[in-house]
């Protein structure tokens, strides 16, 4: 009795993979002809009028810019050039007790690029090893 359920099984099986063949081979012929019952002349064109019809997604990775100063009109992300007047100024911003963050408020600089102006100027403390 059991093995006529396995052969029954093993004939299900293989109904159910000539019918996933078929779907595939049928889907695939479907999607060839898309773009010309639309009209499209090439794929390419098909394609390119499918992503404007689902809308703009953001690109890349990473946390979407919310204020005004990093983002410019096209919404792409804007960077501050960092001149030697500029670089004068932020050392003597550190040289005048500011902190990290007030002199990235104040330049429109990253803190990093704060770090690395200030490790150039040779204004970072060196850590001590303490023994414990």
């Amino acid at each position: 009795m059991i093995t006529k359920k396995i052969k029954e099984l093993e004939s299900l099986r293989s109904k159910a993979a000539d019918l996933q063949s078929q779907i595939e081979s049928e889907r695939k012929s479907e999607l060839a002809i898309l773009p010309h019952e639309y009209g499209y002349d090439s794929l390419k064109e098909f394609i390119k009028a499918l992503k404007a019809a689902a809308g703009s997604r953001r690109k890349g990775r990473g946390r979407k810019m919310t204020s005004k100063k990093a983002a410019s009109k096209s919404g792409k992300r804007t960077y501050t050039k960092i001149t030697p007047v500029m670089k004068a100024k932020v050392i003597a911003a550190v040289k005048a007790d500011k902190t990290g963050s007030a002199i990235v408020k104040e330049f429109g600089l990253s803190l990093p690029s704060v770090q690395n102006i200030k490790k150039a100027a040779g204004l970072v403390k060196k850590r001590v090893l303490v023994a414990a």
